[in-house]
């Protein structure tokens, strides 16, 4: 027993020996930055300073009341109307209907929910056409609970962008605008709306993933799309609804999702403020639905072949060269003629078909323009009302 003792101290002794023996010899040879180091953490650092998202809760807070609920429907009276000028305009209208075939009524009015955002205090309220261009009843809840029933005021398919009014109230927050043209790809931001139509006032964060996005969501020809791409939750329901940065003010109103599923799948789109107060003035000002129009002309960018070609005298060899004037278009009523050369549109140059079409991308119905010709080697300006085309 004795003996089996010794062994045990001496191992320990001679073990003791060696960790001794390692820690002379390698003493100091370790360098410094590799050793742990207490630091001292700053907790006055500003969120603005660093690289974490801020806190949300004041952006929120400034936000939330300015964001509505909002049901739309179409009655009965409006169902049978777009009936009965969708059986006009169809071939086989008069042949057999749902009615007939299924019996009974077959058709039901549409309806719908989804947010909108309050603009000024006496009740005008932007929101997307698709949540209101069908409907002719309409019920705003604000985020108290407290409901109003609200009028159309006007709508903008291009932009997917409507207003509408309660009437007889000055009580509601208005939103401030913040401009979206000096957002960051990487800035955080909330969005705000009522999903699903019954989790209202609900908010979500993420960041600007995206800016300019051009998706082809809004249909038509003269759509029109810049969408700020943002990673925030939005799901249905939240259309209409607002994209907010860190200081609670509007960026953008939050329109549509990209989605194998129909629900949020990791991207979401908004109509940038950039075009949402020109629409909204728009529609105020003139009343009514925007109705977007186009010049009427076809032909050729200008370039050295063409001017050769056709032995173009120009002082400036860019314009549009026009070839064929459309019948009942605003070109035609305006007095152009195949073979003018547009060299300028309101005072802004135009190079390329797609000056054209960058310049008059905003203008609708009524507008009147002014354009700068080159007519056999002459230049004139020839005043244009825009018309609806045909």
């Amino acid at each position: 027993m004795k003996l089996y003792i010794q062994l045990i101290l001496a191992g320990i002794s001679g073990g003791l020996i060696v960790l001794a023996g390692f820690v002379f010899l390698y003493q100091g040879s370790i360098p410094f930055s590799d050793q742990p180091v207490a630091t001292k953490v700053n907790y006055n650092i500003s969120p603005l300073e660093s690289n974490m998202p801020g806190d949300f809760v004041d952006s929120a807070k400034k936000s939330t009341g300015s964001v509505v609920h909002i049901f739309a429907e179409e009655s009965d009276e409006l169902m049978l109307k777009n009936r009965k000028k969708q059986k006009s305009m169809d071939p086989f209208g008069d042949m057999f209907s749902f009615d007939e075939f299924f019996g009974g009524n077959f058709y039901s009015p549409k309806n719908g929910s989804g947010s909108g955002v309050v603009y000024s205090s006496d009740g005008y309220i932007i929101t997307n056409n698709h949540v209101v261009g069908f409907a002719d009843k309409i019920v705003v809840t604000d985020s108290d609970g407290k409901k109003y029933d609200a009028v159309k005021i006007g709508t903008d398919e291009s932009t997917d962008l409507a207003v509408i009014k309660i009437e007889g109230t000055k009580s509601l927050t208005p939103i401030r605008f913040g401009d979206s043209e000096r957002v960051n790809v990487g800035e955080w931001v909330l969005a705000v709306g009522n999903p699903f139509g019954y989790l209202t006032s609900t908010v979500t964060a993420g960041i600007v993933s995206a800016k300019g996005r051009s998706l082809d969501i809004i249909k038509g020809e003269k759509a029109i799309e810049e969408f700020i791409q943002t990673d925030a939750a939005i799901n249905p329901g939240n259309s209409g609804g607002a994209l907010v940065n860190l200081q609670g003010e509007l960026i953008g109103i939050n329109t549509a999702i990209a989605t194998p599923t129909g629900v949020f799948a990791g991207y979401s789109f908004a109509i940038p403020t950039k075009i949402v107060k020109r629409v909204v003035m728009d529609i105020i000002e003139k009343g009514g639905n925007i109705e977007r129009t186009s010049l009427g002309v076809g032909g050729y960018d200008v370039n050295d072949e063409l001017i050769k070609d056709l032995k173009l005298n120009l002082n400036d060899n860019k314009g549009f060269y026009i070839e064929e004037v459309d019948r009942k278009s605003a070109a035609q009523f305006g007095g152009l003629l195949p073979g003018d050369v547009i060299i300028a549109i309101n005072s802004l140059k135009i190079n390329n078909y797609d000056d054209i079409e960058k310049t008059m991308k905003y203008n609708k119905v009524g507008d009147k323009i002014i354009i700068k010709i080159n007519r056999n080697g002459k230049e004139m300006s020839v005043p244009i009302q825009l018309r609806k085309s045909f």
